[in-house]
C-alpha cells in the first residue's frame, strides 16, 4: 500500500474509532433528556447504556477473529454500516424498547468496527516504528471523542433533543463507507482460528442474565422468582462457558492465559477500572441536572474534567510504566481515583462547582494512569504472538466491568431510593462504593501486580480504546 493510500487508511480508521468513542460519552450527557422525553426511570437509562456496552464487551474478541478470517476491510465497513444504521434507528426510537434495540445493534457494529480498524492499521504498517506512530495517532485522535462527547451531547440535547446525538453518526458513517469502499485494501490472516460460536453465545447470554438481574432487581425485588432465576441462569451459563472453553482447541477466551499471575491480576484490575469508571460516570450528568439543578448543556460542560484529564494524561501512562514499572503506576493511579470517587460521595446539592471539578479531575487522572499499563501488563504476560489477543481480552474485561458497574451502582441507587432515601443520598452511596472498591484494588495491585521490565513499544503506550 502506497503512502497516499496509507494516509487515507489512517484517516478512515481514526475517524471510525472516533465515532465509537464519541458514542461512549455523548450518550451520558443526554440521559436526563432521555428520561424526561421517554418517561422512563433509572432502570431504563441503565438498559440504554448497558445494552450497547454488553454487546461490545462480549463480541469484541469475536470481531477481531472475524476481521482476520474474512477480511479486515469487509468487517470494518460492515461494522460501520451496522453502526450507522443502528444510529438512525436510535434517533427515530419512539420508546425505550426501540432505543435499547438500536443500542444493541450499535454495540454489534462497534464490536466489528473497532478491532478491525486496529487490524487494518497493523497490516498497513508492518515496520514496528511506523506502526507505533500510526497507532499513536489512532489512539490520540480517536481519544478526542472522549472529551468531545459531553460537550456535544449537552449542546445537541439542549438544542434539538436527545435524538440529535445519534444523528451525528450518520454523515460520519456515510463518509467512511464511501471513502473506505474506494480506498481501503483488503487484508486477512489465512491461518486465523475458526469462530467460537458456542463460547460467544454462552458468554453473551451469561453476562446478559447477570446484568438483567442486577438492573431489574432493584425494581422487581431481589427475592422475586424472576430475579433469582436470572442469577441462577447466569451461574449455569457462565459455568457452561468455562467448561466449553476448556475443551475447545481455539477458544474465544483461552483460559490457560489466566494461569499467569501478571495476566490474571492485570485483567482483574481492569474489570474494577471499568466498573468504577463507567459506573460512576453514568451518574455525572444526572447529578448535576437532578441534584444541583444544572441545565443539560451546563451539566455536559461540568463533567468535562474527567474526560479531559484522561485525554491529557493517557499518552504519558505508558511511558511512566516503562520507566517505573506496571505496579507502581497502576497502584498510584488507583490510589488517586479511589479518593476522588470517595470525595464525590460527599458532594451535595449546595456544593459549589469550585469544590467539585477537582474531584472529577482526580478520578480522570487516576484512571488514565491505569488503562495503558494494565493493557501492557497483560500483553507482557503472554508470548509475542498472542499480544493482540491479550490486548483484546484486556479491552473485553474493561467493558465487562463497565456493564457490571452501570448495573450494580444503579442497583445501589435504586435500592436506597426504595428504602426512602433521596436520589442524592443514593448517588453518594454509589460513589462511596465505587471509591472503596477502587482503593481495595490499589492494595491488590500493590501486592500482586508483579514488577516486570517494560519495553517501550506500541503495545504498552497505546491501549485498545473502545
Amino acid at each position: 500500500m502506497g503512502r497516499p493510500n496509507r494516509a487515507v487508511l489512517l484517516a478512515v480508521t481514526c475517524l471510525g474509532q472516533f465515532m465509537v468513542l464519541l458514542d461512549n460519552t455523548i450518550v451520558g450527557a443526554a440521559l436526563p433528556d432521555m428520561q424526561r422525553r421517554l418517561h422512563t426511570q433509572l432502570t431504563g437509562l441503565q438498559w440504554i447504556v448497558d445494552a450497547y456496552v454488553l454487546l461490545v464487551a462480549m463480541l469484541l474478541l469475536t470481531g477481531g477473529v472475524l476481521a482476520d478470517r474474512f477480511g479486515r476491510k469487509r468487517v470494518y465497513l460492515t461494522g460501520v454500516a451496522v453502526f450507522t444504521a443502528a444510529s438512525l434507528i436510535c434517533s427515530l426510537a419512539p420508546s425505550v424498547g426501540w432505543l435499547v434495540a438500536g443500542r444493541v445493534l450499535q454495540g454489534i457494529g462497534a464490536a466489528a468496527l473497532s478491532p478491525a480498524s486496529l487490524a487494518l492499521l497493523a497490516a498497513a504498517y508492518p515496520v514496528p516504528r511506523e506502526r507505533i506512530k500510526a497507532i499513536g495517532l489512532w489512539a490520540g485522535f480517536s481519544g478526542i471523542g472522549l472529551a468531545a462527547g459531553p460537550v456535544a451531547g449537552g449542546v445537541l440535547a439542549e438544542a434539538f433533543g436527545w435524538s440529535a446525538i445519534f444523528l451525528v453518526n450518520l454523515p460520519i458513517g456515510v463518509i467512511l463507507l464511501l471513502v473506505g469502499l474506494r480506498s481501503l485494501d483488503e487484508t486477512r490472516n489465512p491461518s486465523a482460528p475458526a469462530i467460537d460460536i458456542p463460547g460467544t453465545v454462552l458468554s453473551v447470554l451469561g453476562v446478559g442474565a447477570l446484568t438483567y438481574g442486577l438492573i431489574e432487581g432493584g425494581a422487581r425485588g431481589w427475592t422475586s422468582p424472576l430475579i433469582l432465576g436470572s442469577f441462577a441462569a447466569a451461574v449455569f451459563l457462565l459455568t457452561a462457558f468455562v467448561a466449553a472453553e476448556a475443551r475447545r482447541s481455539a477458544p474465544v477466551l483461552p483460559l490457560r492465559l489466566f494461569r499467569e499471575r501478571l495476566f490474571s491480576v492485570s485483567n482483574t484490575a481492569m474489570v474494577v477500572v471499568g466498573f468504577a469508571l463507567m459506573g460512576s460516570s453514568f451518574f455525572f450528568s444526572q447529578f448535576f441536572v437532578y441534584v444541583q439543578g444544572s441545565s443539560i448543556l451546563r451539566a455536559g460542560l461540568q463533567t468535562l474534567p474527567t474526560s479531559l484529564a484522561m485525554v491529557i494524561v493517557s499518552p504519558y501512562a505508558g511511558r511512566l510504566a516503562a520507566r517505573y514499572g506496571f505496579r507502581i503506576v497502576v497502584t498510584v493511579g488507583l490510589a488517586l481515583a479511589g479518593p476522588g470517587l470517595l470525595a464525590l460521595g460527599m458532594v451535595h446539592a449546595h456544593t459549589g462547582y469550585g469544590n467539585v471539578w477537582w474531584r472529577l479531575g482526580l478520578v480522570g487522572v487516576g484512571f488514565a494512569l491505569t488503562l495503558s499499563p494494565l493493557t501492557g501488563a497483560a500483553i507482557q504476560a503472554v508470548s509475542p504472538q498472542e499480544g493482540g489477543l491479550a490486548s483484546g481480552i484486556s479491552s473485553t474485561t474493561r467493558q465487562i466491568g463497565a456493564v457490571l458497574g452501570v448495573a450494580l451502582l444503579g442497583a445501589i441507587v435504586r435500592t436506597r431510593q426504595s428504602g426512602g432515601a433521596s436520589f442524592e443520598t443514593g448517588l453518594n452511596s454509589a460513589f462511596l462504593v465505587a471509591g472503596g472498591v477502587t482503593l481495595a484494588t490499589a492494595v491488590f495491585t500493590g501486592l500482586w501486580l508483579a514488577k516486570s521490565p517494560v519495553k517501550e513499544d506500541s503495545r504498552v503506550e497505546h491501549p485498545v480504546l473502545n
